[in-house]
């Protein structure tokens, strides 16, 4: 990341994300700014609580019981809000111990749950660049939180709204493609985290693509042999992984334009130097 002077930092950027990861709005809390810092902690916390609420605790249950141990919540979107994930394993586990049909909100409540981690880890960018850029900001250039919740919602988003268009077509049409590719391999059985808990929780990374074939599938019954079933789960997984490289890709630059906006601008008005363009020294 982009370093910025000790000077201007208005606490430790780093503390700021640990603070928050456990605890939404902490982090904004110990740079002193309270109304940031409950605001983040009642609308993360809060689509937490729902989720548990209408789940009655049980969305971990959706994983088989042989993977079930002290660190296997870790992969799941629900470990961006580390605080609320340990009270509910503490509280509910993994759920029911009998055969108990879910509950009727389950898959619900498993999009509010997965959503408050990921809306955690972008609470806690925010408070990283706070700590780094105090009250500073470019009327030039987009939030680089907000470039980074694009991206999520759509791939390809974040850097179409940075102006990098054909970096936004081939983000979004590959992985896209791939998502639905995977699908189709996986007969639509990657659209349930019950049947799928892992793969699912990469997936989820993919952002608002994912949600939406879900939503519409309606989680499809599997009624034949599916060959390229793991080819399939396989794909769709990877094109949510490789959506956290995309998204880190619109972070670096989006930081970059929002720290310095000064020598962003000095670095776009002057042309690049090419064979017929030779650079010249600077004399000292």
């Amino acid at each position: 990341m982009v370093e910025t002077n000790p000077a201007e930092r208005r606490g430790d950027p780093n503390v700021a994300v640990l603070l928050t990861w456990f605890l939404p709005g902490s982090g904004h809390m110990y740079l002193g700014r309270v109304g940031a810092g409950l605001l983040s902690f009642a609308v993360v916390e809060g689509l937490y609580a729902l989720g548990w609420f209408l789940s009655h605790g049980r969305t971990f249950e959706y994983l088989d019981p042989e993977l079930r141990g002290p660190m296997s919540t870790l992969l799941t979107p629900e470990a961006g809000n580390l605080g609320a994930m340990l009270l509910h394993l503490k509280a509910s586990g993994f759920g029911s111990a009998e055969a108990v049909p879910f509950p009727s909100a389950i898959v619900l409540a498993s999009y509010l749950s997965a959503l408050s981690g990921i809306l955690n880890l972008f609470v806690a960018a925010h408070a990283h660049l706070a700590a780094r850029a105090g009250t500073r900001s470019s009327a030039a250039a987009p939030h680089p939180v907000g470039l980074l919740a694009a991206s999520w919602f759509l791939p390809g988003l974040g850097h179409w709204l940075q102006g990098r268009r054909l970096r936004a077509g081939i983000v979004c049409g590959v992985l896209l493609g791939l998502f639905a590719l995977g699908t189709w391999f996986a007969g639509g059985s990657n659209l349930s985290r019950e049947r799928h808990f892992y793969y699912w929780s990469g997936q989820f990374l993919l952002g608002g693509p994912a949600l939406f074939a879900e939503i519409v599938a309606g989680h499809p019954r599997v009624t034949r042999e599916l060959p390229w079933v793991d080819v399939g789960l396989l794909y769709a997984c990877m094109a949510g992984l490789l959506n956290v490289l995309a998204m880190l890709d619109v972070w670096g630059v989006a930081e970059h334009r929002w720290l310095y906006p000064e020598a962003t601008a000095h670095d776009s008005a002057v042309p690049e130097a090419g064979p017929s363009q030779p650079t010249r020294e600077v004399p000292t």
